[in-house]
């Protein structure tokens, strides 16, 4: 259990790292952890608290949530990445948008360049693209998270998910002023 602590102290870590940038940016963000509530059955989130996540939105918070050990009624720990959460969320919540935040400036098309728009009929196009994609992590990496998103579009067809850096300052405060603004990779129905 020594390791399952140091996991969640590490996303804790990384989490205040991100939830200082956005302040920093004037965005009023609003850390939610996930381990506090998440419970998990053989790798599955079966639930997770929303009431606080509510609040803060109708309060004009960001509510911001992230990858963390949650416990699980078969495995004992486990992880829930950042989709199992939002996959998790969107059913209870039905938000408009989700943005993915990484290092990565969307979904790049095998040569360099970010892929603009993907749909679930030009998924298949781009599957072969993302298999070779660098940093996989323990939750699966750029495959695994376009499949789930893809999925998440597909069965929500007024949701938009856009995938954009992180690392470029201001721009996820324009992105969240702005949802047109053209960066990043945005997957939508059609």
């Amino acid at each position: 259990w020594r390791g399952y602590a140091e996991v969640a102290a590490a996303a804790a870590r990384l989490n205040r790292l991100v939830t200082d940038g956005l302040l920093e940016a004037g965005v009023p963000v609003l850390s939610l952890q996930p381990s506090a509530s998440a419970r998990c059955r053989d790798g599955a989130l079966i639930h997770l608290e929303v009431g606080p996540i509510r609040q803060a939105l109708a309060r004009g918070l960001v509510p911001l949530v992230y990858g963390d050990v949650a416990l699980d009624e078969v495995r004992g720990g486990t992880i829930v990445s950042t989709e199992d959460l939002f996959v998790y969320l969107a059913g209870v919540l039905s938000p408009r948008r989700i943005l993915l935040v990484g290092q990565a400036p969307g979904v790049l098309d095998g040569r360099g360049g970010t892929i603009p728009h993907i749909s679930p009929s030009t998924f298949p196009s781009v599957l072969p693209l993302l298999a070779g994609s660098r940093g996989v992590d323990v939750t699966g990496g750029m495959e695994d998270k376009v499949a789930r998103m893809v999925e998440l579009v597909r069965e929500r067809p007024d949701l938009v998910v856009h995938i954009l850096s992180g690392l470029e300052p201001g721009l996820v405060r324009r992105v969240l002023l702005a949802p047109d603004t053209p960066v990043g990779t945005r997957i939508v129905v059609t």
